[in-house]
């Protein structure tokens, strides 16, 4: 092989995955955000699963970009396992078109296809437009670099002895497969060059099959890579991906004699029997699989355990029963909860102005106990919505569930603030360096206008819509607070100027103002996240 030959096979590889990359990126930005919502949503079934991952990888022509949504999904607990295993099956169905739309060998219109893709990039004035321009140049692309690759290798035309071993040892040609596809990140790429070298008769169909095979054991490395640094639910469907492949070719790859003389008659072309070999592996090792779906998941979690079950005892409200018969009031449930967790930031608030203010040293343990349990229960909110939400749940429902959960999170911000003032208790206590009476007192009135504050915020959660009035009213308290924080400092400031306190103690005691100020503003986003979706149901 000459140097020019070698440059010209390296360039054609990389034209066709450019073009690759180019097609997928362009048409997930044509199908925007829908595609993410449609696999959010739609795949309460296994089967529905396979339909659906089928659908968008054939649209957005890219198998890695479905897997890695999915895997996205189950991370976020938008999914589950027995959902996600159905999507992947259908990604690897899906992925085999771009195979059959090379076998078509349409030569003559890839320069077409790239005339059309650039006029509508520099001429049409509409971003969309301008990204289905960039899918058919793509596509054009995807065929140039095919015959640049064809053509590299016409030399190779009187070297067919260096692919014998490929036909005698089937290992062999899997093996290269799996490095090959491991190299360039693309199934579509090796299925490409296999065309390429079957259509120009350097390897018969039972050498390429193999490669075939190969291919989709190397595919899943995308997988992996998009695992890396997730939750345990999110490798589980990275294993999922993996076991589905290397086991579905463990299983046709003996029986590869007894099929491969219907593949040779399902066309007369080595590029059709190629993808057709392609299609027919994946298609039919999704029917294998689908029937046993739950037990193959079932053997995932026996490999990759799940994770630790989240202890919901300290709450109210959230029923497991109530997630499978009725979503939309488990969404209620997760509302309940929220007042639930607000009732105990606020007797957290009661005990910590009782320990900062009082001195009662005796109610700092009922403090750190009450700081606890909250964190359990937004963990427990968190979870239990992550549950919901597998259901299929949509529209309104799940955004104001998005908005419960958001808000369970400032609410448990605001207990670490409680928790907070009493370790600003304990190092004024240990320094022996008090606030001057003048200084307590201003923090005391900024304190308690805080609570109210809370206290106006959990009204969101109630049964009733929560007023434009009433988040007025908090908004203006919010703004007071802050004014109210902002004076206290340049009072501060000129007690530090006339030397009534120490450096040290005012420190701590801009930290303690910051602190309750926070309080405020977590109430207030409350209010935001909650009214707003409110607004949204009326």
């Amino acid at each position: 092989m000459s140097f020019f030959t070698a440059m010209q096979l390296l360039g054609g590889v990389g034209i066709f995955l450019y073009a690759i990359k180019l097609i997928s990126e362009s048409l997930q930005m044509v199908a925007g955000e829908r595609l993410r919502n449609i696999i959010g949503m739609f795949t309460k079934t296994p089967v529905l699963g396979v339909f659906l991952g089928t659908a968008v990888t054939m649209v957005i022509q890219s198998s890695s970009a479905t897997t890695v949504m999915t895997v996205s999904f189950v991370d976020a607990g938008l999914m589950n396992l027995t959902q996600a295993i159905g999507v992947i099956m259908g990604a690897n169905i899906g992925t085999t078109v771009t195979g059959q739309i090379l076998a078509f060998r349409v030569k003559d219109l890839a320069y077409l296809f790239v005339i059309v893709g650039v006029l509508l990039i520099f001429v049409c004035p509409s971003r969309k437009l301008k990204h289905l321009g960039e899918g058919l140049l793509g596509f054009g692309l995807l065929f140039i670099g095919m015959q640049t690759m064809e053509s590299s290798m016409a030399f190779l035309r009187d070297r067919q002895d260096l692919f014998l071993a490929f036909s005698n040892n089937p290992l062999l040609g899997l093996a290269a497969g799996t490095l090959l596809t491991l190299l360039v990140q693309s199934s579509s790429a090796t299925v490409g060059l296999t065309i390429a070298l079957g259509t120009q008769g350097l390897i018969p169909l039972e050498a390429a099959i193999p490669i075939i095979f190969g291919d989709n054991i190397g595919t899943t490395v995308t997988a992996v890579l998009a695992a890396l640094g997730t939750g345990r639910a999110a490798r589980q469907a990275c294993a999922a991906h993996v076991l589905f492949n290397v086991i579905g070719v463990c299983i046709w790859m003996p029986l590869m004699p007894l099929w491969i003389g219907f593949i040779e008659a399902s066309s007369s072309s080595i590029g059709h029997q190629i993808a057709n070999a392609h299609t027919m592996f994946n298609i039919c090792n999704t029917i294998l699989f689908l029937p046993f779906v739950k037990p193959f998941a079932a053997l995932i979690r026996k490999i990759i355990p799940d994770a630790d079950r989240i202890d919901r005892r300290d709450a109210a409200y959230l029923d497991p029963h109530l997630i499978q018969r009725t979503p939309v009031v488990a969404v209620s449930a997760v509302k309940h909860e929220c007042r639930h967790m607000g009732e105990i930031v606020l007797e957290l608030l009661d005990r910590t102005e009782k320990v900062f203010f009082e001195e009662k040293d005796d109610e700092k343990e009922e403090v750190l106990r009450l700081e606890e349990k909250i964190d359990r229960l937004e963990t427990a909110i968190r979870s239990y919505a992550s549950d919901i939400m597998q259901t299929g749940l949509d529209g309104k429902d799940a955004d104001m569930l998005e908005a419960c959960v958001v808000s369970a999170g400032d609410l448990e911000r605001i207990g670490d603030k409680g928790k907070r003032l009493i370790d600003f208790y304990e190092y004024r206590r240990k320094r022996g360096d008090d606030f001057s009476s003048a200084a307590m007192n201003e923090v005391r009135s900024l304190f308690f206008e805080t609570r109210r504050a809370v206290r106006l915020a959990l009204d969101v959660f109630g049964s009733e819509p929560f007023t434009a009035r009433e988040k007025e009213t908090l908004d203006a308290l919010a703004d007071h607070i802050r004014e109210l924080e902002s004076s206290l400092r340049a009072s501060h400031a000129s007690r530090l100027s006339a030397g009534h306190c120490s450096p040290e103690s005012g420190l701590v005691f801009i930290d303690v103002l910051g602190a309750i100020e926070q309080i405020a503003y977590r109430s207030r986003k409350i209010a935001d996240h909650m009214a707003g979706r409110q607004s949204a149901e009326a």
